[in-house]
């Protein structure tokens, strides 16, 4: 049975409040708001209320989307617009109240309203092919693309890994071997984006054809999830500081330190183990880049 959208909106929001932390802020934009919360919005523009904000706040989480538009089956068509083949609706629900007249005892006639409340499903526009250019909007830029830092880029692309742009989710894909990260320009801070990217390129070198890191990790949560985030949590670190850099911190972080309590309090050698594990990353990633005798008799 597919857990209950309240629940898990509640649920999170509670937890991250409860860490000091915001549920819809992360370390990029979500979406064109800058930052900021956003409430989910109409074909017209006009925003969702109610329950409704939270199951679409739901929904747009477990489906990383962006945008904040949500339109109907039938909107979409009259766009002339279609929905991609295979995507699934999310409830919405709409409440309102019917006039029913009913004859009393005395022979009067009294009106009575009855309140309904009736469901229907609605598409974000990410789901759907062939709409108006407004309504696939990038988000405004918090930093400008010349606010890149060379030496930075240049550490990072020297590693060869297939590093994609797009979507609000950071993450190694072991299963296609590929670094996704959000666009540069939505970061708040060139600093955010290359920890970021320093996090995910650690777990990058986990593959078995690189360092074969392995704490058999069965599922999202364990402890063998939360041992490999502590390593990539310290290999982005080591990285930062090799690459003169200072990183802001992660709101992820929230999700993963009582996982990582349980895990050093479990073991008192773990945080020596990670820190191995780490330092083996680091020089892993830096042993792609040209020593400067290299790039001296390249010059030459």
């Amino acid at each position: 049975m597919k857990q209950d959208v309240y629940q898990k909106v509640t649920d999170k929001i509670i937890a991250d409040l409860e860490q000091g932390d915001l549920t819809w802020l992360k370390p990029w934009s979500a979406g064109n708001t800058e930052g900021r919360i956003i409430k989910p919005l109409r074909h017209n523009g006009m925003a969702y209320s109610g329950v409704n904000v939270l199951m679409l706040w739901g929904a747009a989480i477990e489906g990383g989307y962006l945008s904040p538009f949500w339109m109907t089956y039938r909107q979409a068509k009259e766009y002339g617009a279609h929905v991609r083949k295979g995507e699934r609706g999310n409830l919405v629900v709409y409440a309102n109240t019917i006039t029913k007249t009913e004859e009393q005892d005395d022979g009067s006639e009294e009106e009575r309203k009855i309140p309904f409340m009736k469901g229907y499903s609605v598409f974000n526009v990410e789901q759907i092919e062939g709409l108006p250019e407004h309504f696939y909007a990038k988000p405004e830029p918090i930093i400008h693309p010349a606010q890149r830092i060379d030496h930075a880029e240049e550490f990072f692309a020297a590693t060869g890994a297939d590093i994609r742009h797009g979507g609000n989710s950071a993450h190694y894909s072991g299963g296609t071997d590929h670094v996704q990260m959000p666009h540069f320009e939505s970061f708040r801070s060139p600093e955010a984006y290359y920890a970021t990217l320093a996090h995910e390129l650690t777990h990058w070198t986990k593959h078995p054809k690189r360092l074969d890191r392995e704490f058999g990790r069965k599922k999202w949560g364990d402890e063998g999830y939360a041992r490999e985030e502590l390593v990539a949590e310290l290999g982005a670190a080591f990285l930062c500081a090799d690459l003169a850099l200072t990183p802001e911190p992660g709101t992820d972080h929230a999700a993963y330190i009582q996982s990582w309590l349980k895990v050093l309090k479990n073991d008192k050698r773990a945080i020596f183990s990670a820190a191995a594990h780490a330092q083996r990353a680091a020089d892993f990633l830096n042993s792609f880049q040209q020593q400067p005798e290299q790039k001296e008799s390249v010059a030459a």
